[in-house]
């Protein structure tokens, strides 16, 4: 039998002094700019060094044609959510939680549980990847300072997570808003370095042959095309922007706009100079990582080596902060069932199982980054499966559902046509996805030394 929805006492203020998730993990202090750092965090990553390999599968009309579409889609979603979220704590209800929100406004108890699938599958895939890329960034550094040195992968994804499992110890949401600040200005300093190093790369002597042409075969064409689709929408995506609108100080109303506005500019800096370049210089060699295009196992460097080793330690620290963010709703969830809420945040009682259940968290992600280095194909399905979802779809249903536009009217029908369109992408993004994590396995071991591109 379909379990009822949450009742609607549990997202009014005054019910939420027993709940500690909601008053630990949380907590309501944010201005507006701590709401820009943390979607900065949240959305403009190292992820975006994989836009030159994304560009591969759909060349180079296409694929500004995506990356604009998205771009676009993304944020019109994310101003509809924050309308959306407005509108309720306006109405008494405010909500701190994608899963609340979604349930209150559709009235339907399985789309909480879905939620909850959905940002489980989105922090997991989000945890696992970064993990990943960090080793991945560790292991080039030390292949260009010991060539012939016996450290692996999976020993530099252990280090990663060693140190995640420290830092992951930050209490709350709100207590990571100057690491998001450092993120936010670290975002810029290796998209402009990468960028730089892409412009040398293809100006010198050792300039790379360029190949922008796409497969012959019409049906690898266009699995490849949806699979860059997706992986773009996992660039774009955040899934958390419910949560990280509670981090503002009440009332919230039109602060979050401001906030995406922040981002959004830093999204546009980025995105399009670090997949132009890019594609630019590899066309259809790039890798899912830009930085090991630059670095080829066989032959020198492609920039200058100190370029890219400062590249690499920007991408190293802003990852620390990107494995935070998108661990904080996991960590709600398992601080509102294990925390007391009466005995302080710092109390033995709550801190104790706030270091084993985080610390447990952490390990989970790195043993999967270890066992399975597929970084770019699970970009891919996480975009498909989680992101595409609830950064595509939902906000949209749920504008319609709150605000009720009539049928006639232009919002309506747009809103529409994006969640049409955008369901279409996610199965097809879906199954383009997990057919290359497929064809990738078959010519992969476990806990191998190297990225399946």
């Amino acid at each position: 039998m379909m379990p009822e929805p949450p009742n609607p006492a549990p997202f009014l203020e005054t019910s939420r002094d027993e709940d500690a998730g909601a008053v630990f993990v949380l907590q309501s202090k944010g201005q507006w700019w701590h709401a820009g750092f943390h979607l900065t965090t949240a959305i403009v990553g190292p992820t975006l060094l994989t836009l030159p390999y994304a560009f591969r599968g759909l060349g180079w009309g296409p694929g500004f044609l995506c990356l604009t579409t998205m771009g676009v889609v993304t944020f019109y979603s994310y101003y509809l959510m924050s309308k959306v979220l407005d509108h309720c704590e306006k109405a008494g209800r405010r909500h701190i939680r994608f899963r609340e929100l979604a349930a209150d406004v559709l009235g339907s108890g399985w789309m909480f549980y879905f939620v909850i699938f959905i940002q489980t599958a989105i922090n997991t895939g989000v945890g696992i990847g970064a993990i990943l890329l960090a080793g991945e960034c560790l292991k080039i550094m030390y292949s260009e300072l010991s060539p012939n040195g016996s450290l692996k992968l999976y020993h530099f994804i252990a280090m990663v997570t060693a140190v995640m499992i420290v830092i992951s110890q930050l209490p709350t949401f709100h207590s990571l808003r100057h690491i998001n600040f450092g993120s936010l200005l670290l975002s810029l300093g290796y998209s402009f370095l990468v960028v730089g190093a892409c412009i040398y790369a293809g100006t010198s002597k050792n300039a790379p042959a360029r190949d922008y042409s796409l497969e012959s075969s019409n049906s690898a064409k266009l699995f490849n095309a949806f699979t860059s689709i997706s992986i773009i929408a996992a660039i774009f995506g955040n899934g958390i922007l419910p949560e990280i609108q509670a981090t503002l100080a009440p009332p919230a109303t039109g602060k979050m706009v401001k906030g995406l506005v922040m981002c959004y500019t830093v999204i546009f800096i980025t995105f399009y100079s670090t997949a132009v370049s890019g594609y630019w210089v590899f066309g259809n060699k790039a890798s899912s990582n830009i930085i090991e295009s630059l670095m080829p196992d066989e032959g020198p460097s492609l920039a200058p080596t100190w370029v890219l080793a400062v590249t690499v330690i920007f991408v190293l620290l802003q990852l620390l902060a990107i494995g935070l963010v998108y661990s904080q709703v996991a960590y709600e969830i398992m601080e509102k069932k294990s925390a007391d809420v009466n005995q302080g945040m710092f109390s033995k009682r709550n801190l104790i199982p706030r270091i084993i259940l985080r610390s447990l968290y952490m390990m989970l992600c790195g043993f999967f980054a270890a066992m399975l280095p597929f970084f770019g194909d699970i970009s891919g399905v996480v975009g498909a499966v989680g992101f595409i979802p609830l950064d595509f779809i939902l906000p949209m249903l749920l504008y319609n559902k709150t605000y009720k536009p009539p049928k006639s009217t232009f919002i309506y029908w747009i809103n529409l046509s994006i969640m049409i369109v955008f369901t279409g992408a996610g199965l097809l993004g879906t199954f383009s996805s997990v057919r290359k994590l497929v064809l990738d396995a078959s010519k992969f071991k476990l806990f191998s030394d190297d990225v399946v591109d």
